[in-house]
């Protein structure tokens, strides 16, 4: 009893469907088995009287008829029980498809042998199929023939292939139609195809042998004077690039290179509303890329925030958030903290999440020179411009609040936005503070880390800030590559090369240019004992060792750099530096030639003073030594060590009469005049 429920139970599941569906197939099958054998069979009637009628006429061929119609008889019954043992086996549909395949072989077969065996109405309906059957067959094989030939063949016999399957077609469709309309259609046809097949060889040789002619001057003024059509624009900016790809075969033969690039760059700032001189740093940097990256900053980039995992996890934040309407992913596999929101319902700002502290609304590519830096719980680490303190509060969390974080910003104003996001993110390490970061060094230094966010052009965050496109010239970014020299040696100075944890300077700037980037670099390592290290970052594409004319360090290569176009984050280059000796390159040099020039100073004035004292003997004078008790007042008289009242006038005077007037006593001696004293 167990074993029959448990088969009722086996049976009752899909294996039941199965069994009917089954069943079904094989009803069909045998019904159209009936069905074959019933038209075989008056078919086999037709044929036997046939054959007799004309076994009259022909005793000769009633012989060889018969023997042609017992083997097939003899091939379709052994046919038939190779279908009966093949749905034994439950292949149904296979053997389905077999029956059908073997009886229209033995139908075509039939009528090969006996064409005579069919009436009028049967030949008109079977000429055109027999007809298909050949030309399959035919077909077939030439296919399998022009495997092995060339490409254009190929295409060839495709062609000539296609035109006969349409020549069926139209037979088949235009039977009733009269033979001069079907000449007239098929002319049509092939005038379109001729068409079709001179347009295509046009446009190739178009493509393959035209030459792009850059716009005269005439043009040019034509086109200045009128508003700009944006569509011309853009397809001679397609065109010029085309040519630039292969230069050689696609240029005019009197223009330069030069050329082509001086209307590109024309027309992608007409376009982009870009300057020039901010357009050729670009082409320089981008020459394949340059219209994806100008694209890509024509769009904002995602929004992105960072978990802060002193007060929660990714995951629970993440479920809060969409909780409350908001669509969201992580960021990537490079970041555990990091998530993108692509639409909200609430403004992320405002959530009971956000002020709370348990986010902040940050870049994605903020988080790398964090990453980069690394740092250890229980260090001391400088972020020496750490507004609005994005990056200070990342730093925290990773040093879970042990340590100490000195956030320095030489804005005073954008030191309040560090102020409270230190405290809502619950940040208790940090120690803010206002000073210009070229002199923090005579402040405080000896820390273990550094972080430098330098502050540059923003060329790499021209999405969020499209002035850039139009205010940034060569004397700012002079200006910004000073400062930011300065500023990564101060950073370099402040930190300590004798740490035992530490020792790492990161260095970072949210620009693209080169002169803000490797060469800041460049000069940070010829003027103190840093070199560069890996920066832990897995993407990216590598720093720049040689670019035009500047020729880099061969560890530049460790740099990253971050592109909108290809990472769809904010333009970013990051580098990892670690100091190996605290002593500054060229200083004691500079501190000996310093006192040797103080020495030889004193010398010169020693040697000054002995030449006065001896001329001074010479002419016949004591040498009178500096008193040093004489009174302050009296100091302003010396000059030299002596007095006006101490010389002693050895030449011989002359007195010129009339020269003082003097007034004479009887005893002869002169006495000056006295003047009146002042009643006052």
């Amino acid at each position: 009893m167990l074993s029959d429920k448990t088969e009722t139970k086996k049976l009752s599941s899909r294996q039941k469907k199965r069994l009917k569906n089954r069943e079904e197939k094989r009803q069909k099958f045998l019904s159209m088995k009936k069905e074959k054998e019933e038209s075989y069979q008056k078919l086999k009637a037709m044929k036997k009287s046939k054959q007799l009628e004309e076994s009259k006429e022909n005793k000769g061929n009633n012989n060889s008829r018969k023997r042609k119609i017992s083997k097939q008889e003899s091939s379709e019954e052994e046919e038939d029980e190779d279908d009966e043992a093949e749905l034994e086996d439950e292949s149904e549909e296979d053997g389905i498809n077999e029956e059908a395949e073997s009886s229209d072989e033995e139908e075509v077969e039939s009528s090969d042998e006996n064409p005579q065996g069919y009436t009028d109405d049967n030949k008109l309906w079977l000429k055109p199929s027999k007809r298909k059957m050949d030309e399959d067959v035919s077909e077939s094989e030439e296919e399998d023939e022009n495997d092995s030939d060339d490409d254009g063949d190929d295409d060839n016999m495709d062609d000539d292939e296609f035109d006969s399957d349409e020549d069926e077609e139209d037979e088949d469709e235009n039977e009733d139609m009269l033979p001069i309309e079907k000449a007239a259609k098929k002319l049509n046809k092939k005038q379109e195809k001729d068409r079709k097949l001179a347009e295509a060889e046009l446009q190739t040789n178009i493509s393959e042998m035209e030459k792009y002619t850059l716009p005269s001057g005439q043009e040019i003024e034509k086109e200045s004077q009128q508003p700009p059509d944006l569509q011309l624009i853009l397809q001679r900016i397609k065109e010029v690039q085309h040519v630039l790809g292969d230069f050689k075969g696609r240029r005019e033969p009197d223009r330069t290179r030069q050329d082509y690039l001086d209307q590109l760059i024309k027309d992608l700032c007409a376009y982009y509303s870009y300057n020039e001189f901010l357009m050729e740093k670009l082409v320089q940097l981008f020459p394949h890329e340059i219209s994806e990256f100008l694209e890509a900053n024509e769009v904002q980039r995602p929004v992105t925030i960072r978990t802060n995992t002193l007060k929660t996890r990714r995951r629970d934040l993440a479920q809060a958030l969409i909780n409350r309407g908001v669509n969201l992913d992580p960021i990537g596999k490079w970041s555990k903290v990091g998530l993108v929101v692509y639409d909200s319902q609430v403004p992320l700002g405002a959530t009971p999440e956000y002020l709370a502290g348990h986010y902040i609304i940050q870049g994605g590519s903020s988080f790398l020179p964090v990453m980069a830096l690394a740092p250890q719980e229980n260090e001391r680490i400088l972020d020496m411009s750490s507004a609005p303190g994005g990056k200070t509060t990342h730093i925290a969390s990773l040093m879970k609040n042990t340590g100490v974080i000195f956030a320095n910003d030489a804005n005073k104003d954008r030191a309040k936005a560090i102020v409270g996001n230190v405290h809502r993110m619950g940040i208790t390490n940090t120690v803010i503070c206002n000073y210009d970061g070229r002199k923090f060094p005579s402040v405080m230094h000896g820390f273990d880390r550094v972080l430098l966010d330098a502050p540059c052009s923003g060329t790499g965050v021209i999405a969020k800030d499209t002035e850039v496109k139009m205010n940034k010239d060569e004397k700012d970014i002079q200006r910004c590559s000073h400062l930011q020299r300065e500023l990564l040696l101060a950073a370099i100075d402040c930190c300590d090369a004798k740490s035992s944890t530490g020792g790492y300077i990161v260095y970072s700037t949210c620009s693209i240019l080169v002169d803000e980037n490797e060469s800041v670099i460049e000069y940070a390592l010829n003027k103190r004992n840093v070199k560069l290290v890996p920066t832990g970052l897995d993407f990216g594409k590598e720093g720049y060792v040689n670019f035009e004319r500047h020729r880099f360090h061969p560890n530049m290569k460790l740099t990253r750099r971050f592109y909108p176009h290809t990472h769809n984050l904010d333009g970013f280059f990051v580098a990892k530096l670690k100091k190996f000796s605290n002593k500054i390159p060229g200083a004691e040099e500079k501190t000996r030639v310093a006192t040797e020039m103080a020495d030889s100073v004193n010398v010169a004035e020693d040697v000054k003073k002995e030449v006065a004292v001896k001329g001074e003997n010479q002419s016949g004078e004591e040498p009178v030594k500096d008193n040093k008790d004489t009174a302050p007042g009296k100091k302003d008289n010396k000059k030299k060590g002596s007095s006006k009242w101490n010389k002693k006038d050895t030449a011989k005077k002359t007195f010129k009469p009339g020269k003082f007037k003097k007034f004479k006593n009887n005893d002869g001696k002169s006495k000056q005049k006295k003047k009146p004293k002042s009643k006052n």
